[in-house]
């Protein structure tokens, strides 16, 4: 399996797909998920000609499961040691919920200064802050974390069953259809990973500032998010982004959950590949 290897010595797991010489796509996945989650993304744009790019954060998936790092300066300088080992240029990254921060701070610290960044799009994503602050009074309250610790900490397997079952692609809402393989999937790939890394990943996706990432950007970024997003609220997420961004566009889409890159990839992929090639 190809990995590459980050400046502190851990093993980043990676898939590369499509013709070297095209437009890369690169990818940054959810929590506590991997890249395997990109798969209705990465096999369409694939069929579009482009080369699409994908890896499991350190602690997730195939990656090595260390002990330390498990925040979103290390998850940013480890996506950017994927790039430098593909020497991927002219990408366009897109990041999911965890991964949306990841790609903001990825493209505000590394892929913009390095020349490496066309475009980003965040999607469902965490910036700018998910816990409740006095900057921003509209965020969870602490208590939701520390019950996603207790969940990791007491039963973590039965607790990502719960949590696709639920509220993460809106099977909890009456009147929709349910995707059992879905659930599975979800489960298979958050169970591959480390428990001390998704313990410790919950307060890299709520309790990041990243208001200084946002205004940093300077690349045309696209926002998307559901609005009956039940795990990423979308009025302090997406509707605050796109207001501390550069060159921001907002399109939100009525009834849609967290997870709809999967449960609604025919609608999102649309979207994603005319904002690419604008």
């Amino acid at each position: 399996m190809p990995f590459a290897t980050t400046r502190d010595g851990v093993e980043i797991f990676y898939k590369d797909w499509g013709p070297k010489d095209a437009q890369p796509i690169v990818f940054h996945h959810g929590w506590p998920l991997s890249s395997d989650d990109w798969d209705a993304q990465m096999l369409f744009f694939l069929q579009n000609g482009f080369r699409v790019v994908a890896h499991d954060r350190r602690g997730h998936g195939r990656s090595a499961q260390v002990s330390e790092g498990h925040d979103m300066d290390h998850y940013a300088a480890d996506a950017f040691a994927v790039v430098e080992a593909l020497d991927l240029r002219n990408a366009v990254h897109i990041g999911h919920s965890t991964g949306g921060g990841e790609a903001a701070r990825y493209v505000a610290r590394h892929g913009e200064p390095a020349g490496r960044v066309a475009k980003a799009v965040l999607v469902s994503a965490v910036p700018p802050i998910m816990l409740k602050t006095e900057a921003y009074p509209g965020g969870l309250p602490r208590e939701v974390f520390d019950g996603f610790r207790q969940g990791v900490a007491a039963n973590r397997a039965q607790f990502f069953l719960d949590v696709p079952t639920g509220p993460f692609y809106g099977f909890n809402r009456e009147g929709t259809t349910v995707h059992q393989g879905v659930i599975m999937n979800w489960w298979r790939q958050a169970m591959i990973g480390s428990a001390k890394a998704h313990y410790e990943g919950i307060k890299a996706f709520s309790e990041t500032d990243q208001t200084d990432d946002l205004k940093a950007i300077s690349v045309p970024t696209l926002v998307l998010h559901g609005e009956d997003d039940q795990v990423v609220p979308i009025d302090n997420s997406a509707r605050l982004s796109v207001k501390l961004l550069r060159d921001g566009r907002l399109k939100t889409y009525p009834g849609f959950s967290h997870g709809m890159l999967t449960v609604n990839a025919e609608t999102l992929n649309a979207d994603l590949l005319a904002f690419v090639k604008t």
